[in-house]
């Protein structure tokens, strides 16, 4: 793989995939799970919901992590289990623990999230037969505001690391389970666990149609809340993602990247008591049966990239014609687009219209290429995905 080609081909006209056309998708309901799913608290001898079993006994479990004291709140309410050793941290965060602390993510903290991203280098090998000529650069354009009206399933997801406040994108997303009651939110497994010998992130966050009329950053913080969190903040009260990203994943070279794909499940909404869709107003389809790269003519790409030249406060949107990716062939190939979003754009949804010319969610963003920035690349959503998707809507069913 070369770094960014010098010159640009011809491309044909690509029409890019409005997400507000999200509006008028349905659900549809399918089978198929391959087995590659893997719960917030999943273990090799855990079932799919997280419960223990022993013996044959089903018996629940808490996770050994939650604070035991007022004491203990406190400090990780300020974040004081950030400065545990970051080793142990790691390797204790088997269990998903994200307790709701409402006053955590202030204005300041927003701040200082960094863009949680993944990367490759020009020397990572990749599958020959299986990748494409490299993309040329796509600029990133903007996304229209008000992205209430423009983007409005798409948002920001906050979380604390080993390595601090960190940043990724993501989508609210239909839940056959809860349908027209979604909380679902699909992202990239790396945006909430850190990968092979590592564990889950804490106080896990997400905001809808961030910074909704698109201000600059100088003015984001003087802003009205409701400007800036159109549609309020949700916490995330559990997560699911591929067993193929938790025993594989790296921060670097791309590894576990093929299966890079996770689903939160926010908290309804306390005070009106209605779900994320409906107070959203709107959710998108995931397809779990994408056709293969060559059979696309442009797929889009949005997120809120949040390192430099941008700032985490814009969403933005990349529209290329895809080409294959492969890091691992026994995987799928991977969706490469050419596309200069930064860290932070991670998770955020990539879409393609489907035969009824609604748009549907094809992939979440995975990977980008260092040190150019020049393009991204995303997993194909097969049965893997769709088993972790099936776990946690049918653990959730009929709750919303």
């Amino acid at each position: 793989m070369s770094g960014t080609t010098t010159g640009r081909r011809r491309r044909p006209a690509l029409a890019a995939v409005a997400l507000a056309s999200a509006l008028a998708l349905t659900v549809t309901a399918c089978g198929g799970d391959d087995g590659g799913d893997s719960s917030a608290e999943a273990k090799p001898d855990t079932s799919a919901d997280g419960a223990a079993e022993d013996g044959g006994k089903v018996t629940d479990r808490l996770p050994e992590d939650l604070p035991s004291s007022l004491r203990d709140l406190d400090k990780w309410k300020e974040g004081g289990w950030k400065d545990w050793d970051r080793e142990q941290w790691l390797r204790d965060a088997e269990d998903f623990a994200n307790p709701y602390l409402p006053d955590h993510w202030k204005p300041e903290r927003l701040r200082e999230a960094e863009g949680n991203d993944n990367t490759v280098t020009a020397d990572v090998e990749t599958a020959a037969g299986s990748t494409d000529r490299e993309p040329d650069a796509v600029r990133a354009e903007p996304v229209k505001t008000p992205y209430t009206r423009h983007a409005a399933p798409a948002g920001k997801i906050f979380m604390e690391t080993p390595d601090g406040p960190m940043v990724c994108s993501g989508t609210v997303v239909k839940d056959p389970g809860n349908p027209g009651k979604s909380d679902l939110v699909a992202t990239a497994g790396h945006c909430v666990h850190g990968g092979q010998g590592k564990g889950w992130f804490r106080n896990v966050m997400f905001v809808p149609a961030y910074n909704n009329s698109g201000l600059p950053e100088s003015r984001v913080d003087g802003a009205p809340r409701g400007d800036v969190h159109p549609y309020r903040d949700w916490w995330v009260e559990w997560i699911q993602t591929t067993a193929y990203w938790m025993e594989r994943g790296a921060a670097s070279g791309g590894g576990g990247a093929q299966q890079d794909f996770a689903v939160l499940k926010v908290r309804t909404d306390q005070e009106s008591g209605k779900s994320l869709e409906e107070t959203v107003g709107t959710a998108v389809e995931i397809d779990f049966d994408a056709p293969p790269v060559e059979r696309f003519s442009g797929i889009s790409s949005y997120g809120y990239p949040a390192e430099a030249p941008y700032g985490g406060e814009r969403m933005f949107r990349c529209t290329d014609r895809p080409g294959r990716y492969t890091l691992d062939p026994t995987q799928e190939p991977m969706y490469r687009i050419g596309c200069t979003m930064t860290g932070g754009m991670s998770g955020g949804g990539v879409f393609a219209s489907g035969r009824d010319g609604e748009a549907r969610l094809v992939s979440v963003n995975s990977l980008i290429n260092r040190p150019d920035v020049s393009y991204a690349a995303g997993p194909r959503l097969g049965a893997a995905a769709k088993g972790v998707f099936d776990a946690i809507s049918e653990k959730y069913a009929g709750t919303s």
